[in-house]
C-alpha cells in the first residue's frame, strides 16, 4: 500500500530504490516456485541466465553471478581485479568512494580507492592521464594503480557515450588496468543511448560489470557479469566467501531472466528517463521563479536548486524528494512514475513558487 499522509496523493521522487516491483518480475518470481530445485546457483534457471546474459551482451563467454545489492557487486567484482596493495581510480563521485561504506577496500583487502576530477561527474581523459603519469610505479611504498571504474550513467545524471568509454579504457590500459563499470542504472544509460549493451561494457574495454536491476523493478537482485575467464573464476570463491551465492539462487535469476527478456529492463528504464524529460521541461519553465536545474539529466535523476519556502510547500503537498542543503534538492523517476504524477509535481510546484513570490502591488 502507498503511503498517504496528506490530504494529496503522495507522488515519489526520492529515489528509483523507493519505487515497487514490476508486475513482470513478480511473475517470472511465482513460475519460478514450483517444485524443488538444487540449491546454491545448481538449478536449471540460473543456467539458463548464463545463455541469457551471453545473448544480451552478446558475448559466449560471459558469466553471470546474482548477488543481492549493488555495494556487494560492487565490491565484489572490483575485489576480482583488484591486488590489495592497488588503488582504484573512479570518479571523485563515485558511490565506491562516498557511498558504500569502504566496501570496496574491505572485500579488496585494503585497496585504496582514489577520486579523479569531470565534469558531470564523468571522468575526464586528461585527469586519469595526469594520475597516471603520476604514479611512481614499481615504488611499494605507493599503492599502484590496478583498477579504473566507471559509473554509467554517473553520479549526476550523465552518461559516457561509447567513443568516450572506449578512450578513457583505451588510456587505462596502457598501464594494464582492468575496467570495471558500476552499471546500478545501466538500463537507462543504454536506452538514453539507443544502442547494445554490448558497446557500453566489453566492446569498449570493461573487464567485468555490476549489472544493476534492483532500482529498475526487481526484488533485491543485482548481478555481477564476467567477461574474462580469469574474472569468473575468482568470483566463483569470492562470492561464496562474502555470502553472496543465495541458497534460492533461482529466484534471483528468475528475476533476471525475465528483466533482460524481450527488452522489459530498457522499456522500464525508458519510462523513467521519459518521465524525468517531462520534469525537466517543466522546471525549465518555472526559471524566473528561482528554480535552476544544475545537472546535465540524461538518464532519470535531476538536481535542482529551488527556493526553500517552495520547497518546503512541496514537501507538505506530499511531494517526496530529497533535500540536499539549503536550496538544493534532487529527483528521481522510475519505472512506475507516470506522466500525471510529473503534472501533478509541476502543478503543486508552480503553486508554492507563486504563493511565495511578493505581489507587485503598486504603492
Amino acid at each position: 500500500m502507498t503511503e498517504q499522509t496528506g490530504t494529496q496523493t503522495p507522488i515519489e521522487l526520492r529515489s528509483d530504490n523507493a519505487a515497487g516491483v514490476a508486475p513482470e518480475i513478480l511473475d517470472a518470481i511465482a513460475r519460478a516456485n514450483t517444485g524443488s530445485a538444487l540449491a546454491y546457483g545448481g538449478d536449471a534457471v540460473t543456467e539458463e541466465l548464463h545463455t541469457v546474459v551471453q545473448e544480451v551482451f552478446e558475448h559466449p563467454g560471459a558469466r553471470v553471478f546474482p548477488v543481492t545489492s549493488g555495494t556487494a557487486a560492487n565490491a565484489l567484482a572490483i575485489s576480482a581485479i583488484t591486488p590489495p596493495w592497488g588503488a582504484v581510480l573512479c570518479h571523485e563521485s563515485a558511490h565506491i568512494l562516498n557511498a558504500e561504506g569502504g566496501a570496496t577496500s574491505l572485500l579488496g583487502a585494503g585497496a585504496v580507492v582514489k577520486g579523479l576530477a569531470g565534469a558531470n561527474s564523468l571522468i575526464d581523459p586528461a585527469s586519469l592521464q595526469a594520475a597516471l603519469d603520476a604514479t611512481r610505479w614499481g615504488d611499494p611504498h605507493h599503492s599502484q594503480p590496478s583498477v579504473l571504474s566507471f559509473t554509467q550513467p554517473s553520479d549526476r545524471g550523465a552518461i559516457y557515450t561509447p567513443s568516450e568509454l572506449s578512450e578513457l579504457t583505451a588510456i587505462a590500459k596502457t598501464r594494464d588496468l582492468r575496467v570495471h563499470l558500476d552499471g546500478a542504472r545501466l538500463a537507462n544509460a543504454v536506452a538514453a543511448l539507443d544502442c547494445a549493451p554490448a558497446d557500453v561494457t566489453w566492446r569498449a574495454g570493461v573487464d567485468v560489470l555490476s549489472l544493476g536491476a534492483t532500482k529498475n523493478g526487481a526484488i533485491s537482485s543485482e548481478a555481477i557479469v564476467a567477461f574474462d575467464e580469469r574474472i569468473a573464476a575468482e568470483l566463483v570463491y569470492r562470492t561464496k566467501r562474502a555470502g553472496h551465492v543465495m541458497s534460492k539462487m533461482r529466484f534471483q535469476s528468475a528475476q533476471l531472466i525475465a528483466y533482460l527478456t524481450d527488452g522489459l529492463w530498457l522499456r522500464l528504464a525508458a519510462n523513467s528517463n521519459a518521465r524525468m524529460g517531462e520534469l525537466v521541461g517543466g522546471l525549465a519553465a518555472l526559471e524566473p521563479y528561482g528554480v535552476r536545474l544544475t545537472n546535465r539529466p540524461d538518464v532519470n535523476l535531476a538536481f535542482v536548486e529551488l527556493p526553500e519556502a517552495a520547497a518546503d510547500a512541496l514537501e507538505s503537498a506530499d511531494v517526496r524528494y530529497y533535500r540536499l542543503g539549503v536550496e538544493r534538492a534532487r529527483f528521481v523517476t522510475s519505472w512506475q512514475t507516470t506522466a500525471d504524477e510529473i503534472t501533478g509535481v509541476l502543478g503543486r510546484l508552480a503553486s508554492a513558487l507563486v504563493s511565495d513570490r511578493p505581489s507587485s502591488t503598486a504603492q
